[in-house]
């Protein structure tokens, strides 16, 4: 793996952190991207053995640098490149976030009062996020 010269919002996409290139500039530019507790520009160089945290929906990844691909990769190669440093108490708290929006099958379609219950709880639950 050669170590060329990437941009850190090109990085993010390319190791699919983000779906496209305009969300992880976006997520810089909204302080989402941290390297060392500092808020991160997109056009910051990414350097091997460095580590991010980028705050993804409710999601706090922290990941470390092992290489800059040519080009976006498979999902599959995505380890050769990025290494998830998140811990799993992380994961745990996502999975245990979003219990509450479980439907059981063949309800059909919330109602306008079902998903104002939602958002509701939501907000309680300090998600915040409206969608």
């Amino acid at each position: 793996m050669e170590n060329l010269h990437i941009r850190i919002d090109k990085w993010l996409w390319m190791v699919r952190l983000f779906k496209t290139r305009s969300l992880a500039t976006e997520a810089c530019n909204a302080g989402k991207v941290k390297c060392n507790g500092v808020n991160v520009k997109p056009s910051k160089e990414v350097k091997t053995e460095e580590e991010y945290e980028v705050h993804i929906g409710t999601l706090n990844k922290q990941v470390r640098v092992l290489g800059t691909p040519k080009s976006r990769v498979g999902a599959a190669l995505v380890p050769d490149y990025c290494e998830d440093l998140t811990p799993q108490e992380e994961y745990d708290r996502m999975k245990t976030l979003h219990t509450y929006e479980y439907r059981p099958h063949g309800l059909g379609r919330p109602t306008k009062r079902d998903r104002r219950q939602l958002e509701y709880i939501k907000s309680m639950m300090g998600d915040g996020e409206e969608f």
